[in-house]
């Protein structure tokens, strides 16, 4: 493929018009546990996939009418049809996960057969004692989390940085993001692997969901479960490298670890619009033991490493002085409530333009006193409201929302931006 086909990976914001995004259907690897796996798969619960795939079609749906979609199952084909790729992504696997004796079985699938097991579990072999005593059903584990593309990567200008993820279970998600970067022939784009040459006691780690491009020169990062402050520095030294002059920030704002729904950053913090964020009242805006950090980064050097007074007052010292939306409401019972159920978890695929769920009534009411007309994603899928989309006045479209959230992520969580047009701030 001549490098004029290849996408050019351009991520520069959160909220610049969508030109293309990299997507995963759900599938069978989310049926595929019980409720004695369910907490290795990092679930609360266990979904109803049916449900489930019908209120992510409707994610699909209203993505594919704004932006080229990109599939992981396909690109993940386009790699595996390569032999040398082929081979460095199974045997990479297969050290890993310690099933060395599976390699030859895998390397003698068709690609599409071997991309949906990749996906969906191998099953294991009961053929020795050893196996028997294990007790597992499956050799490869399912891929429950990887309809949350978000987080085994991050695309940041034109480079993807492959996320040395907090969970064993999930690392196979990285290793095959990488291998999709690299080696699909779709993607013009550097690539640097966080989990390259990590011993496994290595604390550097780090998830998209916890990683925002404010704008070009800014980043906002949480520190908690899933990004350390190890993992935090190996992305300073990355922007370090990659921006050896001008002026870097990198605000860092720390998260507890309770309850689950904190997980990441985009789950208290996400942005709507050039002048408007949306945020769980209480972390972000309210008196708490968390700090938030400023790092200032000058000429591929750190300047400074300075406590400030918050997240929104430290973009407003920058420049970006955001009007917060805030998730639930003002009443403390439905902020949690939402805020539970990914309320404050928002995609934007233009300024002003947004995706969220239909299920956190109280957050889209406080949409809509700040201007955003709320606009049924089924509606939009089937051509009833184009000109709202496309219209002047900001918007957000409501997906049906009963079973995705029950796996612990929204909009922004099931999305990884490939491209976006420059903002003009």
């Amino acid at each position: 493929m001549k490098a004029a086909d290849l996408l050019k990976i351009d991520i520069q914001s959160e909220i610049g018009r969508l030109d293309a995004v990299l997507l995963h259907r759900p599938g069978c690897e989310v049926e595929n546990m019980t409720p004695r796996n369910v907490q290795r798969a990092l679930y609360s619960d266990i979904l109803n996939l049916a449900i489930a795939q019908k209120e992510y079609e409707q994610l699909y749906g209203v993505l594919s009418k704004v932006a080229d979609v990109y599939e992981v199952s396909e690109e993940l084909v386009k790699v595996l049809d390569k032999p040398h790729s082929r081979e460095e992504l199974i045997r990479r696997i297969c050290e890993t996960e310690d099933v060395m004796p599976y390699f030859d079985t895998l390397m003698t699938m068709t690609s599409a057969e071997l991309a949906r097991v990749l996906i969906e579990g191998l099953p294991a072999r009961t053929d020795t004692l050893t196996a028997y005593f294990r007790n597992e059903f499956y050799a490869l584990y399912p891929l429950y989390n990887f309809y949350f593309t978000r987080d085994a990567a991050v695309t940041l200008g034109n480079h993807a940085l492959i996320c040395r993820m907090a969970n064993k279970v999930r690392m196979r998600e990285s290793f095959i993001m990488d291998a999709i970067y690299r080696n699909s022939g779709s993607f013009d784009c550097s690539v640097v692997d966080a989990n390259i040459g990590q011993p496994e006691s290595s604390r550097i780690i780090m998830e998209g969901g916890d990683i925002l491009i404010a704008r070009e020169d800014i980043l906002i990062i949480g520190n908690g479960v899933r990004t350390t402050p190890q993992g935090i520095d190996f992305m300073v030294d990355q922007l370090r490298a990659n921006y050896p002059s001008g002026r870097h920030h990198v605000i860092v704002q720390q998260l507890p670890s309770e309850p689950e729904s904190f997980i990441h950053l985009d789950m208290v913090f996400t942005l709507l619009d050039i002048d408007k964020c949306m945020v769980f009242k209480p972390l972000v805006m309210d008196a708490n033991q968390y700090q938030t950090v400023h790092i200032t980064i000058d000429d591929g050097k750190v300047s400074a490493i300075r406590p400030v007074e918050g997240l929104l007052p430290a973009l407003k010292r920058l420049g970006m002085d955001l009007k917060p939306v805030i998730c639930g409401g003002h009443d403390e019972w439905d902020q949690e409530r939402e805020q539970w159920h990914s309320g404050a978890n928002f995609f934007a695929f233009a300024p002003g333009k947004v995706l969220t769920y239909g299920r956190n009534i109280h957050t889209l009411e406080e949409l809509d006193r700040n201007g955003f007309e709320i606009v049924r994603a089924v509606d939009f899928i089937n051509g009833h409201a184009d000109s709202v989309v496309s219209g002047s006045k900001p918007c957000a479209i409501a997906i049906d929302g009963s079973e995705l959230p029950r796996g612990g992520g929204g909009a922004r969580c099931m999305t990884m931006p490939l491209s976006r047009q420059k903002v003009n701030w």
